[in-house]
């Protein structure tokens, strides 16, 4: 019987692929479980228009990521903190306090996106990397300075 998978199936195959299945392992199984329908050309249209959607919307998402990237590029966030003699920190800086420093400017940015090389124990400038999409990072300057 030829199946149209809806899922990925280990060791069937991917979504969207047509494969070939025993009978009662494509009605008993694949299908009882909503993992694959029968091979017919409103099945094979109603696939590609999903298909054809999900690029759509990875694709807005991408440009979404860009143009927020850019922004982020150009900009620089100011955090305050108590720090000691020698401009040490008490404690560092973390990805929370950069996060809660991009909501005060509007930007509603996950703490874990925000990617930190080394732990931030002193005042200065940083330049720390926000990961938007698998395929868009921005560069954000922060200031640290002494409250």
């Amino acid at each position: 019987m030829e199946i149209l998978l809806l899922k990925d199936v280990e060791k069937v195959g991917k979504a969207g692929e047509r494969v070939q299945a025993s009978d009662g392992f494509a009605r008993n199984y694949l299908m009882a479980q909503r993992l694959a329908v029968e091979v017919t050309p409103g099945q094979v249209k109603m696939l590609e228009r999903k298909r054809l959607a999900g690029e759509a919307r990875q694709k807005r998402a991408l440009e979404e990521a860009q143009k927020l990237a850019r922004r982020l590029s150009s900009m620089s966030v100011t955090v305050a903190q108590k720090a000691g003699p020698d401009d040490k920190l008490f404690g560092s800086l973390t990805t929370a306090d950069i996060a809660q420093a991009l909501q005060q400017e509007g930007l509603s940015i996950d703490r874990k996106d925000i990617l930190i090389p080394e732990p931030i124990k002193k005042l200065g400038v940083y330049t720390v990397e926000v990961k938007l999409h698998p395929d868009a990072a921005g560069k954000l300057k922060v200031w640290v300075v002494k409250q």
